[in-house]
């Protein structure tokens, strides 16, 4: 009976895996958001959001993990943020460390500038993870829409991904 219990289990495991992988989100076409938010930590994310701000799209982007040493002015340049962007529209978050804190960071952030749609933009085998976190620390006060960067994940980062994902499910559930 146990043997069949832990069958079941990884047989569920494995179909939820390959749905993961093979549904990955997309990038949005939603019109507008009244904020941006860029989680670091991948290639062509703080490209994306520089290019829904610079389609109006937005009022104020949030860059959420930055390293603390990184100045506004070396962010610029690395990031060729346009001069008109960075002087009324772009925020360095320096405070988050992992996905929990970007949501808070987030959420802070949102609330200081009256902000009630973010586009949250990630990459895409992360967005489902980042979307629970932001969902969760926005609650009903924000709408968040998911901008998905395209990549072509390996599947040790769909694999460890996943995990953290389910990890991150459970823990909330349990803490409810």
């Amino acid at each position: 009976m146990i043997g069949r219990i832990i069958a079941l289990a990884l047989l569920v495991w494995s179909i939820g895996f390959v749905a993961f992988g093979v549904t990955l989100p997309d990038p949005s076409t939603v019109a507008r958001t009244d904020g941006i938010v860029v989680l670091t930590g991948g290639p062509g994310r703080v490209q994306r959001g520089l290019q829904v701000l610079a389609a109006d799209r937005a009022k104020r982007m949030l860059v959420s993990g930055v390293d603390p040493v990184v100045r506004d002015v070396e962010f610029d340049a690395v990031q060729a943020v346009p001069a008109r962007l960075s002087a009324c529209c772009i925020d360095l978050g320096k405070q988050a460390k992992d996905t929990v804190t970007n949501a808070v960071e987030a959420a802070n952030w949102a609330r200081r500038n009256r902000i009630r749609s973010v586009r949250l933009v990630t990459s895409d085998w992360h967005m489902r993870r980042a979307a629970l976190e932001f969902d969760r620390a926005f609650g009903a006060d924000v709408l968040v829409v998911e901008d998905a960067v395209e990549t072509a994940p390996g599947l040790v980062t769909l694999f460890v991904e996943y995990n953290k994902f389910l990890a991150r499910r459970v823990m909330m559930v349990l803490q409810r």
